[in-house]
């Protein structure tokens, strides 16, 4: 058999294999990764260390490893405003295995559509509408309301996958109003090496090692003007991706 017929071979088995993974387990877990959520916050935290060992089984069985720098920077006791880019479903399992504790992203409607993960979404994210300006309010308006109840919040700086071959795509203004107006720390966070693995928009697949680097907390404190945080945020995660590129 040619060697690019078994490569092709290869590639389409790891897929199966992947995608067996990564359904078999939501199904198994399905009740702890759901039920939970239906109490509100009183026992969510269970729901999420449901979704740690999901994360963790299937970093293990698919040969994607997961390597952390700057866990020092997390500060217990501290509610965050989590940014990070976003460059393929793989970053979700690593900034699961990463952040400590509970916290809510900001996730978009589409995701209801998968089969079984929409589900667990519906209870463990924030989800939003981005062509519904009440959608955009209430969804707002809600991660306010996990801040002041000490809950972290975790948001997509460019709002989408980056699908181009910039290091990063402009950023909404999101995240960056939101601790403007509730005065939490903004925490940075860069994931690196996830694109080539899972390249967005496609099910392309190939085991192999994702970093996620954390930086300092940026301090908000007495700040007003969104765009000069937002500059700011950009340029730190621009460095921390071509310092460890």
């Amino acid at each position: 058999m040619p060697l690019k017929l078994l490569q092709k071979v290869a590639r389409t088995l790891y897929t199966f294999w992947v995608f067996l993974v990564f359904t078999s387990f939501m199904l198994l877990f399905l009740p702890g990764l759901t039920l939970p959520f239906l109490f509100g916050n009183r026992i969510s935290w269970i729901g999420y260390s449901f979704l740690w060992i999901w994360s963790w089984i299937f970093s293990k069985l698919t040969f994607i490893r997961y390597e952390f720098h700057g866990r020092e920077n997390f500060r217990k006791g501290q509610s965050y405003i989590f940014v990070s880019n976003h460059t393929s479903f793989l970053d979700l399992p690593g900034l699961r295995l990463l952040i400590p504790g509970e916290f809510r992203p900001l996730a978009k409607k589409e995701l209801l559509k998968i089969p079984v993960f929409g589900l667990i979404a519906r209870g463990a994210t924030v989800i939003v509408d981005r062509s519904s300006g009440e959608s955009r309010k209430k969804s707002l308006d809600r991660l306010k309301m996990a801040l002041a109840e000490g809950i972290s919040i975790l948001l997509f700086a460019e709002g989408t996958q980056n699908r181009s071959k910039e290091i990063l795509q402009p950023f909404k203004d999101g995240a960056f109003r939101l601790a403007i107006d509730t005065q939490m720390p903004v925490l940075p966070m860069v994931v690196i090496g996830a694109g080539p693995l899972m390249p967005p928009g496609t099910i392309n697949l190939r085991p192999g090692l994702i970093k996620i680097i954390v930086g300092p907390e940026i301090s908000v404190t007495g700040m007003t003007e969104t765009i000069e945080l937002k500059n700011h945020t950009f340029d730190v995660m621009r460095n921390m991706i071509v310092q460890n590129s």
